[in-house]
């Protein structure tokens, strides 16, 4: 296996496809509906819909750092943690549709760009792992009966 083919593998099983260590992010997403994930576990804690999009924008990040896109602004005004507005199901698909290009530049960076920005790459795969692990432990502490 090449270096581009187990970059591809590791961000593909942190987001999307099956893995070893359980639920990927998309996965622990599914079956969470809006009012499940707006809701706070406490006052002033992140909401599943805050951190979908704080997953979204940092895929956003790492494309532009890599494909040297340095104009190109992310779809929702802010930086970092975003206030959900709008439709649950629009907030997966920014997350879908980052997640893609971002994967798509990973394919198609020549291989000097691909190694010189592999930290980069696998920090995301990294960053989805660990709030993948965050949602699904919200998920479940919300819904716990009280």
């Amino acid at each position: 296996m090449n270096d581009r083919s187990l970059l591809l593998r590791i961000i593909g099983e942190a987001y999307e496809r099956p893995a070893w260590h359980g639920p990927n992010l998309r996965g622990v997403l599914r079956g969470i509906d809006a009012g499940l994930a707006s809701r706070r576990p406490a006052p002033a804690r992140h909401n599943i819909r805050e951190l979908v999009l704080h997953c979204a924008y940092w895929k956003f990040v790492a494309w532009r750092r890599i494909t040297a896109s340095r104009g190109a602004r992310f779809p929702r005004a802010g930086k970092n943690f975003f206030v959900a507005e709008g439709a649950w199901k629009d907030d997966l698909a920014l997350l879908d549709e980052s997640h893609h290009a971002f994967r798509h530049a990973v394919e198609t960076l020549p291989a000097r760009a691909l190694a010189s920005n592999s930290r980069t790459i696998y920090g995301v795969a990294m960053h989805d792992v660990y709030h993948a692990g965050q949602i699904r432990l919200l998920a479940r502490v919300l819904t716990l009966p009280t």
